[in-house]
């Protein structure tokens, strides 16, 4: 990422960062508890569907905006939407079954339409081939409420140690 790119990023981070601050201590507890059982359910209907469709079930999960961003496991800088779904039809191709599970998970609600969530993840990756990969992860992101549901944002995946 440029340098101005950076910059820019962190700034409007930082902003909504303190705006969702402000916004989130205005959130009554009804209103907090709506949106973590919204996200706890997103996030269980989206491990749900890879583990019965394919990965290429992700799609309905993410936000395609161009403020969508990730940082996969081993990758030291943010991929756009456009890369991201490049790797996915990738890897859909290479696996005959994708499950993962979320051992725990914490959201927090930041405004009626914004949540933050950290949690831990079981993977299981059967290929093609049969080779069976086991892992741990840690993940953490933003979603967002969107016309057609909650949505991934942005967020980081790293290997569990």
């Amino acid at each position: 990422m440029h340098d101005h790119k950076k910059t820019l990023f962190g700034f409007a981070a930082a902003l909504v960062f303190l705006l969702s601050c402000r916004e989130a201590s205005q959130l009554t507890d009804s209103e907090k508890a709506t949106v973590k059982n919204e996200v706890r359910t997103m996030l269980r209907n989206y491990s749900d569907d890879i583990r019965s469709k394919d990965l290429l079930a992700e799609f309905a999960y993410l936000d395609s905006s161009a403020d969508f961003f990730w940082v996969p496991p081993g990758f030291s800088a943010a991929l756009s939407f456009d890369t991201v779904a490049s790797m996915i039809k990738s890897n859909a191709l290479l696996y005959q079954s994708v499950e993962i599970s979320w051992d725990t998970v914490r959201i927090t609600p930041l405004t009626p339409g914004l949540a933050s969530y950290t949690g831990r993840l079981s993977s299981i990756m059967i290929a093609n081939s049969g080779k069976v990969t086991r892992g741990r992860l840690v993940e953490t992101g933003l979603v967002i409420r969107r016309k057609n549901g909650w949505k991934l944002l942005c967020g980081q995946t790293a290997l569990a140690m």
